[in-house]
């Protein structure tokens, strides 16, 4: 297999300083969903290392803090790395601060030399969104044209912007209770998209439906949804969390991300832990989908189901989109020497 990228090629002795502003100039969603798409086929063809997501858990602060290290290989370039990664609800209230933020260490694998040290705040947002679309790609009909969001936080923003790269999408219909969150997202978009308020029914009808919100008690069932609408469950990211009714993951086709995450703490969790789901109703990981189609095609014509509790090697897929176009554009960036 090969290695020749540029990152592990390049001796260096210093790190970059990536801010939040730069991981969002320079994160193109056009270049990120190849890339994620390129991390979830190295995985499923072992190329990949990623022990399992770890959890410092915080009751008392109504958060906590999770750990996310990994290499990726695929035929063109490697990556290692961490993301120290926190999730704080009532941050936005609080703290004026996001509910979700990041740092992450971009490391070159033959060294271990710390290559950059970047914000992982957006890129954990745009990330998550690319994954998405990734499985919208692979689950979602052809000619998907409506999409539902249900939830306007901030994931939302990026769920459209990805979906739409490879979906002609040119109807969204969102669902929140905060009416000002809805008319943030509605300014946002709708020069570029016919973009209505909706039920949660309404929104979950569409071609494709991305479910990005905390909820414990589920919110989307079976009658909800349409004959072939793929949906990407995207909230979920803990114990109790669910977004779908059990009957709807059972039914449909369902394809996760990684059987222990999701297990633990993704959309199925909590019918796994009651015993109302089994790894029978599991059809198939997204690297599998990625790299050969085991449905060959026929399962987009009925419900899908993307279960994503968000992978190490989304976020190293991420970085290194980020750190290379940062080198091609010659930013002038905060450099700290830290080697010879």
């Amino acid at each position: 297999m090969s290695t020749t990228d540029d990152t592990t090629e390049r001796s260096t002795t210093r790190t970059t300083i990536v801010s939040s502003r730069d991981v969002e100039a320079h994160l193109d969603m056009g270049d990120l969903v190849p890339a994620v798409e390129a991390a979830f086929a190295a995985y499923e063809n072992g190329t990949a290392q990623m022990p399992p997501k770890s959890y410092v858990d915080l009751p008392q602060y109504d958060g906590d803090f999770r750990s996310m290290p990994a290499y990726l290989e695929t035929d063109d370039w490697q990556a290692a790395g961490i993301k120290w990664v926190n999730v704080h609800p009532d941050n936005p209230s609080q703290f004026d601060l996001p509910t979700v933020m990041g740092t992450l260490v971009y490391t070159d694998p033959r060294s271990g030399f710390p290559l950059a040290v970047m914000d992982a705040t957006t890129l954990t947002m745009k990330r998550t969104g690319a994954a998405a679309a990734v499985a919208t790609d692979h689950l979602a009909v052809p000619d998907a044209s409506t999409l539902g969001i249900v939830g306007a936080g901030v994931q939302s923003y990026s769920q459209l912007e990805a979906i739409a790269e490879v979906r002609p999408i040119d109807t969204v219909v969102v669902s929140d209770p905060d009416d000002d969150r809805l008319a943030r997202f509605v300014e946002a978009f709708e020069n570029d998209f016919d973009v209505r308020t909706g039920t949660v029914a309404e929104a979950a009808s569409c071609d494709v439906l991305s479910t990005v919100t905390p909820v414990e008690s589920p919110i989307v069932s079976v009658d909800d949804l349409g004959d072939h609408t793929h949906v990407n469950a995207m909230g979920a990211d803990a114990e109790g969390k669910q977004e779908l009714q059990t009957e709807v993951v059972r039914e449909a086709t369902l394809v996760i991300d990684d059987f222990e995450q999701t297990t633990h703490s993704g959309e199925i969790n909590v019918p796994w832990r009651t015993e109302r789901l089994d790894r029978r109703d599991i059809d198939a990981e997204l690297g599998e989908v990625v790299d050969h189609d085991p449905f060959g095609g026929d399962v987009r014509a009925g419900v899908t189901v993307f279960d994503s509790t968000g992978l190490a090697i989304q976020d190293l897929a991420a970085a290194r989109v980020v750190y290379h176009s940062l080198d091609d554009a010659g930013s002038d960036l905060e450099l700290v020497a830290t080697g010879r």
